[in-house]
């Protein structure tokens, strides 16, 4: 074996958007911590996209119960009931700390926080800074890490986890040169966020190709609910290069109307007491309806208007989306956007405690990386509050592991070498592959489902994991390695996509007749590992 790079920590965070730096400032407390990312920290992932907002009770008028069954009913009665009411009870506390630490939050005349309205909500709890909320957050989160003394590794990409005996133990990363780099630690925390980047059209940023769910499944990790995959109603449709770019929710939220190529506000049909409020299942599911009957633009989506607002809400509210589609030529506050749903969240991902501990030693993870939280579908502002509730907790307990003494297993980099080595001799173009795969998962995975679709796109990515990728240079080693990564998440949907068979959330089978609501579903999570796979049964505790 030749000799590598070794770098040593008691916690070893991977990745860097917002649960990631939070985890890293929490574990930071407890010994010495390094973060890798694969980007550049705070610049890639989806935190610093987020537009929309932060759930938390902060009116006397709300409480954290009404939050609570918000969130569960939104989540379709799938999430984990402990997870849920973390989530809610300490979402206030957490954006305190953010605001302790110099985030600046939209606030009323009463120097009160300011919220708005988000879908699948009866109280206005989400609160926001425009419509650049997740990037108000990150910048505070990075200032508060360069007053730690967690060592940052950027442009690193984990390629697996090290295992000691039966306990992660850290990690091999590839540099920006191909070259391979060692982290032991005793503990490490997945932070590695989303993976729709297996779909052709998403919301993610380049860097959501499903790393950790594909990392923390071989390393023997227990993954629930993968087939819940949320399309974010409203993405941008044209031009073709930006297909897909989120339009945030906060455009509903300060008033936007949907409506179809007849001018007619099509909500009403699916859900006429919440209307563009409605939960974002429910909403994509009705886009994607009026579009398939015929009622959609000539560009494939619906209009969403906010020509009636005052010009000066828009401006105010919404810098981003207006700046966003005067790009694109359109003005938004004299004509509608065009929209349609794109692929945005998992709401599954590995089985956690509530402290963040998976169901492997030593590794910790949260984040969009884990399942449970969120149930069936995720509620608009529900994810930032994730990543800072969940962020701390798990980078507290991985702080509080055991220290251990790690010997290098010489064989699990050998591994890793001849795996390495194999790319070289490969035969086929790694991006040829991804795209095939984003095609097979948007045509056969998407928003309608049925069990001979899923089992023929299962058959494709089964097809195309057998094709020996091929690296040019040292240079594409990470390629091969992501496009690995992205067919196993994508299988890992789709065979949990097979195991559920009832429509729920943002699961929808056309071929399954179901007696059940969500609420008395005699089904619970779908769980996937290296040794099993099922769906669980039986009412919740």
């Amino acid at each position: 074996m030749r000799s590598f790079e070794v770098i040593d920590s008691h916690v070893l965070v991977i990745g860097s958007g917002g649960a990631g730096v939070r985890a890293a400032i929490e574990a930071s407390f407890s010994g010495d911590t390094v973060m890798v990312s694969k980007t550049i920290a705070g610049k890639g992932g989806c935190t610093t996209m987020a537009e929309g907002g932060y759930n938390a009770v902060l009116r006397e008028t709300d409480s954290c119960e009404d939050h609570f069954l918000d969130t569960l009913k939104g989540g379709a009665y799938l999430n984990d009931r402990e997870l849920a009411r973390i989530l809610v009870n300490d979402a206030p506390g957490r954006i305190a700390d953010l605001l302790c630490w110099g985030a600046v939050f939209d606030v009323t005349g009463e120097c009160e926080v300011a919220q708005r309205p988000f879908g699948g909500q009866r109280f206005p709890r989400t609160c926001y800074a425009g419509d650049r909320t997740g990037h108000e957050m990150m910048m505070t989160l990075l200032d508060r890490l360069a007053s730690t003394d967690v060592e940052v590794f950027n442009e690193i990409a984990i390629i697996d986890l090290l295992k000691d005996g039966d306990s992660v133990a850290g990690a091999v990363g590839l540099d920006e040169k191909g070259e391979i780099v060692i982290f032991r630690s005793d503990a490490t925390v997945l932070a590695t966020g989303g993976g729709s980047r297996i779909y052709d059209i998403s919301t993610n940023s380049s860097s959501g190709t499903g790393d950790g769910f594909a990392l923390g499944y071989r390393a023997g990790a227990e993954l629930i609910d993968m087939e819940q995959v949320q399309f974010h109603p409203t993405g941008a449709v044209y031009p073709y290069d930006a297909r897909g770019r989120l339009v945030t929710e906060a455009v509903r939220g300060e008033g936007g109307l949907l409506k179809n190529i007849e001018g007619e506000r099509f909500m009403e049909r699916y859900d006429p007491e919440r209307m563009e409020l409605s939960t974002r299942d429910v909403v994509a599911r009705s886009i994607a309806t009026e579009i398939l009957e015929g009622r959609g633009t000539k560009n494939g989506g619906v209009y969403l208007d906010v020509t009636h607002l005052p010009r000066h809400q828009v401006e105010t509210r919404l810098p981003v989306m207006l700046e966003q589609f005067l790009k694109f030529g359109v003005d938004i506050r004299d004509e509608p956007m065009e929209v349609a749903p794109t692929a945005h969240h998992i709401m599954g991902g590995l089985r956690i405690s509530s402290g963040g501990e998976t169901s492997v030693p030593g590794l910790y993870a949260c984040g969009e990386v884990t399942g449970g939280v969120h149930g069936a579908n995720r509620l608009g502002g529900n994810a930032l509050a994730d990543t800072q509730v969940f962020g701390r907790r798990a980078g507290e307990s991985a702080g509080k592991a055991r220290k251990r003494s790690i010997s290098l297993d010489e064989g699990q980099i050998d591994l890793q070498e001849r795996r390495l080595a194999a790319f070289y001799a490969g035969e086929v173009n790694p991006a040829t592959v991804a795209r095939s795969l984003q095609t097979a998962m948007w045509e056969g995975a998407g928003i309608f489902r049925t069990g001979s679709e899923l089992e023929k796109t299962l058959e494709m990515i089964n097809h195309l994991s057998t094709l020996n990728l091929k690296a040019a240079n040292r240079c594409n080693l990470i390629e091969c390695c992501t496009v690995q990564n992205m067919l196993t998440t994508a299988s890992l949907v789709v065979r949990g996509a097979i195991l559920r068979k009832e429509s729920r959330g943002a699961h929808v089978r056309k071929d399954v007749t179901q007696a059940w609501d969500a609420s008395n579903s005699p089904y619970r999570h779908t769980f996937l590992s290296l040794c099993d796979e099922g769906i669980e049964t039986g009412v919740w505790e």
